[in-house]
C-alpha cells in the first residue's frame, strides 16, 4: 500500500523554505533550501522518490540563484551605464567650455614667455600627426599583404622581390622599411637602451631604499632624544624649555589661516618661551584684514602672537621668512618651527621635536612627517598619498637614519637658529629655498633628524591645476639649485661619499634622470618603435619592472593597494609636466620662476579646530568661532568672483592621442603587453587631458 500524504497539514512540512532578504539596492540570499518532501506527489518507491525530491530541490535552488545573480548583474550594468553617462557629461562640459592650459593668466605672463610655454606642446604636436600619418600608411600596408612582426622582418625576401612585380605603393612601403631599417632603427635603440640604463638604476636606488626601510623597521631604529631631555620636560617649566619661535608663512590663503593660527597657538609650551609671527604677504586687502583680525583675538586670549606683513613683497617665501629673521628681537631665540599656512601640529610637536636638540650641538634640523586630513577626497589625492608616503617612510627616513642629510620639507619642521645663520641663512635665488637651505647647511657640516612616528596634519591639492603647479615647481626649483650650488658642493670639505651622494643620487638621479626616462622611454620611445619595429623594448621594460616598482612604492600606504594600476599609469602621466619642469629649471626658462600658491581647500577647519579646542580646558578656545558665519559668507563672496574652472590640458591631450594611435599600430604587429600598455595609458593621458581625476567643478 502507497504512503499517503497530508498536503494541507502544516505540521508535516519538514523542509527549510526559501528565504530572500533585499538590501538596498541589491538582493542578497541569506538561506537558500528547497521544498519540503510533500511538495512533489509521487508513489513510486522510496528510492525513486528521494532521487526526484533532490532533482526537484535543486532545480528550484539553480532558479533562486539564477534569478538573484541576474538582478546583481542588472544592478552592476545600471552602475556602470551611470557612472558612463557621468563621464560623458563631464567630457561634453569640458569640451563646452573650451577652456585650455593654453590660455595665459596674468599671474602667467608676468613669469612665463607664452612661446617658451608653447614649444614643448608643438614638439609634440609634431609627433602626434607623424603618427596618425605613419599609422594610416602601415594600415593600407597591412590589408596589401605587408603583415610584420616585430622585430623579424623578412629582409632577404624584400631585397630580392622584383621590381616588376611591384606595384607603386609596394615599391615606397619597401621603400620606407629598408629606410627605418637602415638609419631610424639604429639610433632609436641606441637611445632605447640608454633609457633603459637609467631606468635599471633607478630601480635599483628605489630597491636600496626600499630594503633600508625595511632593515628600520626590522631593528626598530628610530631617533630617541637623550633621557635628560626628556626628564627635564617632564620637570616642569624649570625643565628644558629652550625660546622657540614659530613662524606662520602665508600668502592670500582665506580658507586655512584660521586652522593653523589656532593650532600654533595651541602649542604646550611656556608662553614665556615662544613666539608665533603671523608672516602674511597676502596682496588681498580682504584677506589681510581677516588674518589681522584673527591674530588680535589670540592675542586677547593671552598668546604671544604677532602680525607681519611685508609692504614689498620680493623673493617669495624665502623673502619673507628671511624679513622675519632680521627682527631684532630673533636673537634671543635659539629655535625656530616653521608651519604653512594648511599645517595644523598637534600640541605636544615642540615637546616631541625640540629635546632631540639637546646635547646634539650638530644637529641642526628636526624634521616631522605630514599626515592628510583629506587622503580620500578623491582619485587624485589617493595617489598623491601613495607617492608622499613613500617619499618619507622611506627616502626621508631611510637617509635620516643612516647620512643624516635629507633635504628639508619646507614646513613641519625645526631648526638650530645657529645652523641657518651659518649657512648663509635664506636665499631668494630659486622657488625651492627649503632644499636651498638644507644643501648649505649640509655642506657646513650640519646634521639632520627625520622623526616618521611625529605627524603634521596638511591638505592635499584636491584639483589637477593646483597639483601640476605644485609639482611644476617641485621639478623646476631643484635644477635651478644644481646648476648653482654645484661648485660649492665640488670645493665643500664633506667626504666624497657624501659629494656623491648629493650630486648623483639627490640631484641627477632622483630630480633629473627620473623625469627624463620615464617621459621619453613611455611616452615617446615606446610609441616609437611600434611604428619603427626593428627597435624594440623589451615586455619586463614595459610591464614587469615598473610592476614591481610600483608595489614598492605603494607599501608604505598598504591601504592603497587597489590603486596599484592607476597609480603606475598616473606617474606615467606625470612625467610630461616634471620632464617639462626640469628642462625650464636646467635651462633656465621663464616657467622655473614661477611661484603659484597652492590652493587649499580648508576642509579640516572647523572639525579639527573644534576637537583640538575642547582638549583645552584653561581660558583656551576657539575665539573666532561666533563670527565663523560672517567669515565664511565674505569668503564665498570673494570666491564667486573667482570661480574655478575645470579645463582641457592640450600636452596630455595630444600625448593621450599619441598613445592610442601607437596602440592601434601594435596591433598589427600582434605586441599584447605592448598594445594593453599603450592602451591604458593612452586612457590614462585622456582623463588627465580632460581634468576629471580630480575636483570637478559644476
Amino acid at each position: 500500500m502507497a504512503p499517503s500524504f497530508d498536503w494541507w497539514a502544516k505540521g508535516s512540512h519538514r523542509g527549510t523554505p526559501v528565504v530572500v532578504k533585499m538590501e538596498n539596492p541589491n538582493w542578497s540570499m541569506v538561506e537558500l533550501e528547497g521544498p519540503s518532501e510533500g511538495d512533489f506527489l509521487n508513489t513510486d518507491s522510496p528510492s525513486r522518490l528521494g532521487r526526484d525530491k533532490s532533482r526537484n530541490k535543486n532545480a528550484k535552488q539553480l532558479t533562486w540563484v539564477l534569478i538573484l545573480k541576474a538582478h546583481k548583474a542588472a544592478g552592476c550594468l545600471t552602475s556602470i551605464a551611470t557612472a558612463m553617462v557621468t563621464l560623458g557629461s563631464a567630457i561634453k562640459r569640458r569640451i563646452h567650455s573650451g577652456r585650455t592650459d593654453i590660455e595665459t593668466t596674468d599671474i602667467d605672463r608676468e613669469n612665463e614667455n607664452p612661446t617658451v610655454k608653447t614649444r614643448f606642446y608643438t614638439f609634440i604636436k609634431i609627433f602626434l600627426w607623424l603618427s596618425v600619418f605613419l599609422l594610416g600608411f602601415e594600415v593600407a600596408a597591412y590589408f596589401k599583404g605587408w603583415h610584420f612582426g616585430a622585430p623579424h622582418l623578412q629582409l632577404q625576401y624584400l631585397l630580392a622581390m622584383p621590381f616588376g612585380f611591384q606595384d607603386i605603393f609596394d615599391s615606397l612601403y619597401s621603400q620606407w622599411v629598408l629606410f627605418r631599417v637602415e638609419y631610424l632603427a639604429p639610433p632609436l635603440q641606441f637611445l632605447a637602451n640608454a633609457c633603459i640604463v637609467l631606468f635599471l638604476i633607478q630601480s635599483i636606488d628605489r630597491l636600496v631604499l626600499s630594503l633600508g626601510c625595511f632593515w628600520i623597521r626590522l631593528k626598530n631604529i628610530k631617533p630617541v632624544p637623550k633621557q635628560d631631555a626628556v626628564a627635564d620636560l617632564e620637570s616642569g617649566e624649570n625643565g628644558f624649555f629652550p625660546m622657540v619661535l614659530v613662524q606662520i608663512p602665508m600668502c592670500n590663503e582665506k580658507e586655512v589661516y584660521q586652522q593653523s593660527i589656532a593650532a600654533v597657538c595651541n602649542l604646550d609650551w611656556p608662553k614665556s618661551k615662544i613666539l608665533i609671527q603671523v608672516l602674511d604677504d597676502s596682496d588681498d586687502p580682504s584677506t589681510r584684514l581677516l588674518i589681522k583680525e584673527e591674530v588680535n583675538k589670540w592675542q586677547q586670549e593671552g598668546a604671544h602672537i604677532l602680525y607681519r606683513h611685508r609692504v614689498i613683497r620680493d623673493g617669495y617665501k624665502a623673502g619673507n621668512l628671511k624679513s622675519a629673521m632680521n627682527c631684532s628681537y630673533v636673537k634671543d631665540y635659539e629655535f625656530v618651527a616653521i608651519f604653512d599656512a594648511d599645517f595644523q601640529p598637534t600640541p605636544d610637536f615642540l615637546k616631541r621635536t625640540v629635546p632631540h636638540f639637546k646635547g646634539n650641538e650638530d644637529l641642526g634640523l628636526v624634521q616631522a612627517r605630514w599626515s592628510f586630513v583629506n587622503k580620500d577626497e578623491n582619485l587624485l589625492t589617493r595617489l598623491q598619498n601613495i607617492n608622499l608616503a613613500f617619499h618619507f617612510e622611506v627616502e626621508q627616513q631611510v637617509n635620516g637614519i643612516f647620512i643624516n642629510f635629507f633635504g628639508f620639507n619646507g614646513t613641519a619642521g625645526v631648526w638650530r637658529i645657529k645652523a641657518l645663520e651659518d649657512s648663509g641663512g635664506w636665499l631668494e635665488r630659486t622657488t625651492v629655498e627649503d632644499m636651498d637651505i638644507a644643501v648649505r647647511a649640509h655642506l657646513h657640516g650640519w646634521k639632520f633628524i627625520f622623526l616618521n612616528d611625529v605627524e603634521c596634519q596638511c591638505e592635499l591639492p584636491e584639483s589637477y591645476e593646483a597639483y601640476r603647479k605644485q609639482q611644476h615647481r617641485w621639478h623646476s626649483g631643484p635644477m635651478q639649485l644644481f646648476r648653482l650650488c654645484l661648485p660649492a658642493i665640488i670645493r665643500s670639505k664633506i667626504s666624497i661619499w657624501k659629494k656623491f651622494n648629493m650630486v648623483f643620487l639627490l640631484f641627477l638621479l632622483r630630480k633629473l634622470i627620473l623625469p627624463f626616462y620615464s617621459f621619453t622611454l613611455f611616452c615617446i620611445i615606446l610609441p616609437m618603435t611600434m611604428f619603427i619595429p626593428e627597435a624594440e623594448l623589451p615586455a619586463w621594460v614595459v610591464c614587469y619592472i615598473p610592476a614591481t616598482m610600483s608595489f614598492l612604492n605603494i607599501l608604505p600606504a598598504p591601504k592603497s593597494f587597489p590603486f596599484i594600476v592607476p597609480y603606475l599609469l598616473f606617474e606615467n602621466t606625470m612625467s610630461v609636466t616634471k620632464f617639462n619642469a626640469m628642462i625650464s629649471g636646467l635651462f633656465q626658462l621663464g616657467s622655473a620662476y614661477e611661484w603659484v600658491v597652492t590652493k587649499k581647500s580648508g576642509r579640516s577647519s572647523e572639525g579639527d579646530l573644534l576637537s583640538l579646542v575642547k582638549k583645552e580646558t584653561k581660558h583656551q578656545r576657539l575665539s573666532s568661532e561666533p563670527n565663523l558665519g560672517e567669515l565664511k559668507e565674505e569668503i564665498m563672496q570673494q570666491d564667486q568672483k573667482k570661480k574655478k574652472h575645470n579645463r582641457i590640458y592640450m600636452k596630455e591631450l595630444a600625448l593621450a592621442f599619441l598613445l592610442l594611435t601607437a596602440s592601434a599600430r601594435s596591433l598589427l604587429s600582434a605586441q599584447g603587453i605592448h598594445f594593453y600598455f599603450l592602451l591604458f595609458q593612452g586612457i590614462s593621458f585622456l582623463l588627465v587631458g580632460l581634468d576629471l581625476v580630480g575636483e570637478q567643478v559644476q
